[in-house]
Parts: structure tokens; sequence; C-alpha cells
């Protein structure tokens, strides 16, 4: 390489070199490779890039891999392998040397032994070649993209999983903000139809009492003319006032008949009302634990919603919420929320109708009263009876005694207690109801004796 025997090898040398004996036509990389910042390299420099380079330090199996991919000759990998050559061999193999390439590895042929000679002798001076040098690296990049590719199809599926969970989540908050929505405008109409009730209620107070009033007025008339008729010496006169006081008792008899018909049907007494306003109290007590138990499964739901979302905003919290339970835990309370509201919602349809039709059928006023515990008094019943607390001086209540008191309001005794009023109150109901059938026989029974009476009469 050193033509001018300055002791150093400059540009113009190695250009030189490679075009007439590696014979490469584009020399730029390897000479660029080869210099580096130094454009004359000496031999000293040239022994000390040798002994820093990565194919110093190969081992056997590299310099036979070398020898098959390189040079293309793995005919010889046998030779090597037995010599033992490893990269500290390859300047033996960069100069002529006969004895190693004829005798000691058996290339006969000199096309082989010269082809040999000059890849040893570029590898020596510009470094290992580029395939084996970068496969490595190849392989390590091979690796990274495809777990860059793993990735990133891992985070888009679970991104995906999470907005498709996030967006069923949001329908089932929908149906359930629906469900209370139904649920209070059926509160409403009950509070609508609650007041047309009580209209209905006085008004019919209203006609009984105009229709009691014209049949007073209608006997205070028949018992004016009887006193006329009575009074009156004149036989004309008197059967005059005769037939007008007739008259007047068949006006009262058919207003009679037709007030006591219309009330023949239904004649409940005066306890039944109260009774079943107490029945309508204690329905009501036990439906308001059920809607309330029902607004907190609402909102327990809402509050795990909230919490969703609130994750969701934060830097790493679709992936904390796709791979925690709290997802399916809040679907769950949606579900189970919707469902206690439609069941109250359906348990308020039916008290609603149910009602109605006993306070139709009773014509009494069940749904206004005047509340539990003044229905209690009237009945004369125990307050503890209904579960409820009986009034204590203020002086006596100490901590300690409100907590049993507490434990025995909540016992299973006061509880079982409960239950057995609840079966005692329908008792009293059906009895009542037995005592009301059976009076109406007997109306019906007089009514008829009185009609027959009243016509043989006339």
């Amino acid at each position: 390489m050193d033509d001018d025997a300055d002791g150093s090898v400059d540009t113009t040398e190695t250009d030189e070199f490679l075009r007439e004996d590696l014979q490469y036509k584009d020399s730029k990389a390897k000479q660029n490779s080869f210099h580096r910042a130094d454009l004359h390299i000496s031999v000293e420099d040239m022994w000390n890039a040798w002994k820093s380079s990565i194919v110093y330090n190969w081992t056997v199996p590299q310099v036979e891999e070398w020898l098959a991919v390189s040079v293309e000759l793995p005919q010889y990998s046998e030779s090597f392998q037995k010599l033992q050559l490893d990269g500290r061999s390859l300047p033996r193999l960069a100069v002529k040397n006969t004895t190693l390439t004829g005798s000691l590895l058996k290339i006969v042929d000199r096309g082989h032994a010269q082809k040999l000679q000059l890849k040893a002798l570029d590898t020596v001076l510009f470094g290992p070649p580029p395939g084996l040098r970068n496969r490595w690296k190849d392989w390590v990049l091979a690796l990274s993209i495809l777990m860059a590719l793993g990735g990133c199809w891992f985070a888009y599926a679970q991104t995906r999983k999470s907005r498709d969970d996030m967006g069923k989540l949001m329908k089932d908050l929908e149906g359930l903000q629906r469900a209370e929505q139904s649920l209070l405008d059926l509160q409403e109409k009950l509070q609508q139809a609650q007041e047309e009730q009580r209209w209905v209620q006085v008004e019919k107070v209203r006609v009984e009492e105009e229709l009691r009033s014209e049949i007073d007025s209608a006997k205070h008339e028949a018992q004016r003319l009887r006193e006329l008729r009575e009074g009156t010496e004149n036989e004309l006169s008197r059967q005059k006032y005769a037939e007008q006081e007739l008259e007047q008792v068949r006006m009262a008899l058919k207003k009679a008949e037709r007030e006591l018909e219309s009330r023949a049907h239904w004649t409940p007494p005066e306890p039944l009302q109260t009774w079943l306003q107490l029945t309508h109290e204690i329905e009501v007590q036990y439906y308001n634990c059920k809607k309330q138990s029902a607004e907190r499964q609402l909102l327990q739901a809402k509050e795990g919603a909230e919490k969703i979302k609130k994750k969701r905003s934060s830097l790493f919290g679709t992936f904390h919420v796709a791979h925690s339970s709290s997802l399916d835990d809040v679907d769950h309370k949606i579900l189970s929320a919707k469902q206690a509201l439609a069941e109250v919602t359906a348990a308020l349809r039916e008290k609603l109708h149910r009602w109605q039709q006993i306070e139709s059928l009773t014509g009494f006023a069940l749904v206004h009263n005047p509340g539990l515990g003044a229905l209690a008094t009237a009945l004369n019943l125990d307050p503890t009876f209904l579960g409820l607390r009986p009034p204590t001086p203020q002086h006596l209540l100490l901590s300690d005694d409100l907590d049993d008191m507490d434990e025995d309001i909540l016992s299973p005794g006061t509880m079982q207690c409960n239950s057995n009023g609840l079966i005692v109150h329908l008792i009293h109901i059906f009895c009542f109801f037995a005592e009301i059938v059976e009076n109406t026989k007997h109306y019906h029974e007089e009514l008829s004796i009185r009609r027959e009476r009243t016509m043989t009469s006339l």
C-alpha cells in the first residue's frame, strides 16, 4: 500500500490499493472506514486499529462462518477447525504463505488461495463484512419491531375493549335514568289521582247531604198536610189533603227507596275504614323501605359510573379500567338498580290500582288518613305492636337505654309480632266483610217487608 515508502499510507494510495488490488469499484466507504479523520495512516496506527478491531476477538466458529459466507469457501471449514484458526490468525492468511495454505489447509487451487488471501487482507485492514457485522443488530432490530407491533396491537385492543365497555356502561346508565324518570312520573300521577279521589269523596258527601235534606223536607211537608187534613171539617178538603199527603208519602218513599237501593249494595261499618287505613299505612311503610333500597342502589351505580369517568380521564386510566374488575362491578350495580327500580315502579302501579278499587267499592277515603300513630290510638293498639317507638320522657333516655331499645325493636321477637299483627288486621277485615254481607241480607229483607206493607196500606 505504501508506494512512495514514506512510512505512511495516504488516501490516494488507499484508493489505488482498493481499486487495483481488491478490485472495488466504489471505494469511498472503505476509504472512510480506514482513514476516518486521519489522512496519513502509519504502521503503528494500523497495528493499534487491528488490536481494537472486532475481528481480532473472533472465535473459531465466527472465522468458519466468515469463511463460508464472505469468502464462499465452506469446503475448508474442517481444516480451519483442526488448526483452530481464530481472529488473531487472519493476518497470517492475509500474506502469501504457501506452507499454511498448501500444507496445512490443503488448498490446492491457486485461485482459492488468492481469494482467501484478499478476503483476509480486506477483513484485517477494513474490518468485517457488512453482513457479518450487522447480523446480530438485524436480529435485535427485528425483535424490537415485533415487540413494538405487539405492544401497539395490545394497546389498540385494550383501548377498543375499554371504549366498547364504556359505551355499554353509558347505555345501561341511560336506561337507569329513564327508569328513574318513569318512577317519578308515576308518583306524580299517583298524587293527581289522590287529589281527584279526595274531590270525589267531598262531592259524594255533599250529594248525600242534599238528598237527606230533600227527604227531610218531604217528610215535613207530609206532616204539615196531615195536620191540615186532621183539622179540616170539610170532607172534600180532607180528601184533597189526603191525596196530597199520599202523593208526598209516595215521593218520599221513592226517594228513600232509591237511596236505600244505592246504598244497599255496600254499607260498610265505620271501623272497617280505620282498619283499611291502617293496612294501607303499613303497606306504604314496606313500599318506602323497598324504594329507599332501590334509591341507594341507584346512587351507588351513579357513583361507580362517575369514578370510571374520572379514571378514564387520567393518563393510564384506560388501561387500568380495562384490566380491573371495576367496570364489571359498575355494570352489575347498574343492572341491579335498574331491576330494583322496575320492581318498585310495578309495585307502585299495582298498589295504586288496588287501593283505588277498594276506595271505589267501600266509598271510604283510605289513602288520605291521619297517620299510623293516630290510627293505632283509634284502634287501641300498642305502638310496639306496629313496630312504632312509644313516647318516652326525655329525662329517662340514656345512651345505653337507647341501644337496648333499638335492639328490642329490631329483635326477631318484635319482627315476629309485627307479622302477627298484620295477620290480625286481615282477620279483622274478613270478619267485618262477613258482618257487612249478613247485615245487607237482613236489610234487603226488611226493605221488602216495608215495601209490601206500604203498598197494602195504599
